[in-house]
């Protein structure tokens, strides 16, 4: 994520409306067409390969960035590990503005501005998902408010011999070898996404109550310091 000048860091709080264009149920004839907006890197149903981007059958209740041999970004790899589970709500953030839920994606898509789209090419999707008559209805999501992030808390120069000292509560669950056994990993991070994510638990616009309550204690020295500390690791 680009800071030059004022940055605004955008990230989408979605929730479901209970009343949404018709029902809120997206067509899925019409996704078709939606997604021949896709299919140049994208492929979906019987015989789909990877591409450039990943192939999306069974796309729901997928880790982000789990799809074995997807070609992947480092940041949709941590999206991934960080908890970013592919669903109608989180599919239809991504869609609109995908560099807004994954910062540097390789996807360079600029998104479905229309919801009805969106809710359109969700609901086509979900025909491939492996239980479709399970999976909810879609909804047309919203976005919530715009989150400003002070450009002073990105350009702050961590101690990493501070970041090493504050570190003891990280280590009680992430290993500082880099493991990741059911636990997102944290260490070789980028520090402006370490820094972006702490920031997003501390405001709870990351939905870990745990991480929340780590991260509120937080100063914005302690975090820029546990971002250089872990980024070297």
């Amino acid at each position: 994520m680009q800071s030059i000048g004022k940055l605004i860091l955008v990230l989408l709080a979605t929730f479901l409306t209970g009343n949404a264009w018709a029902d809120g149920v997206g067509d899925r004839a019409q996704g078709i067409a939606v997604f021949k907006k896709c299919q140049a890197c994208h492929q979906v149903g019987e015989g789909a390969k990877n591409l450039v981007g990943p192939q999306l059958n069974g796309i729901f209740g997928r880790t982000a960035g789990g799809l074995v041999g997807g070609k992947y970004s480092k940041s949709m790899i941590y999206a991934g590990e960080d908890g970013l589970i592919w669903s109608a709500e989180t599919l239809d953030v991504f869609l609109e503005n995908p560099k807004s839920l994954v910062a540097k994606t390789r996807m360079s898509f600029r998104g479905l501005k229309d919801g009805e789209d969106r809710a359109n090419l969700i609901a086509y999707l979900r025909e491939f998902s492996d239980d479709p008559a399970a999976m909810p209805k879609v909804k047309e999501a919203v976005q919530g408010p715009e989150i400003t992030l002070d450009p002073s808390i990105l350009v702050l120069v961590g101690d990493p011999e501070y970041g090493e000292y504050l570190s003891s509560d990280c280590i009680t669950c992430h290993q500082r070898n880099g493991n990741n056994n059911g636990i997102p990993r944290i260490t070789a991070w980028p520090t402006e996404e370490f820094v972006i994510a702490m920031h997003a638990y501390k405001q709870k616009l990351k939905p870990h109550p745990v991480m929340q309550m780590m991260a509120g204690r937080l100063s914005d020295e302690e975090i820029a310091a546990l971002a250089a500390y872990f980024k070297d690791l």
